[in-house]
């Protein structure tokens, strides 16, 4: 959970076409993650499960980079935190996990600040999802070829979510913190 919410810094600039820029960059980091993805996809056989999971966390890093960019491409790196993170990147993959996280506040959203248990809560729900995804790409290493070429394409939609989460989220007029509600 400390690395999926792990905030990486950003060398983004604020845009003046923030979401022509935020298109791009999730385009390229979408490309990079399904080229890892279906790199490490390749091996076959008992070894290709070995490469399971550091392909998983170099894809949350891509996307983890990803995220940090569009949101100082939105002029929001001051406001992004662990649960914003959270939210862009599993949002869509494990919506039950993280949707403790989020209230409506008319049409913008509120991404609460959540307690340890909280957190634990949601690492447990993701934790679930992504033992599911473990065994789901495991069975694609006996199929080398057609598996890294579905686990690459699986890897560029994903991250075009996570993308698309993201932008949505920064392109609100403010991310609403709690204290600004109270």
């Amino acid at each position: 959970m400390k690395f999926a919410g792990d905030i990486p810094l950003s060398q983004e600039l604020p845009s003046d076409s923030p979401k022509k820029m935020a298109l791009a960059k999730a385009h390229a980091a979408a490309s990079r993650a399904a080229m890892v993805a279906g790199s490490l996809a390749l091996p076959p056989g008992p070894l290709g499960w070995l490469t399971i999971l550091p392909e998983m966390l170099l894809i949350w890093k891509i996307q983890s980079q990803m995220v940090a960019d569009i949101a100082a491409i939105y002029g929001k790196s001051p406001h992004l935190n662990q649960e914003h993170m959270l939210y862009c990147l599993f949002r869509h993959s494990a919506a039950q996990a993280v949707r403790d996280l989020v209230a409506r506040v008319g049409d913008r959203m509120l991404i609460q600040g959540a307690s340890l248990k909280l957190i634990e809560s949601i690492a447990h729900k993701i934790g679930v999802q992504v033992s599911e995804q473990i065994i789901g790409k495991g069975m694609t290493r006996f199929l080398p070829v057609v598996g890294a070429i579905g686990v690459g394409a699986y890897a560029y939609y994903d991250s075009r979510q996570v993308a698309t989460t993201a932008i949505a989220l920064f392109e609100q007029e403010k991310i609403l913190d709690p204290e600004d509600e109270g």
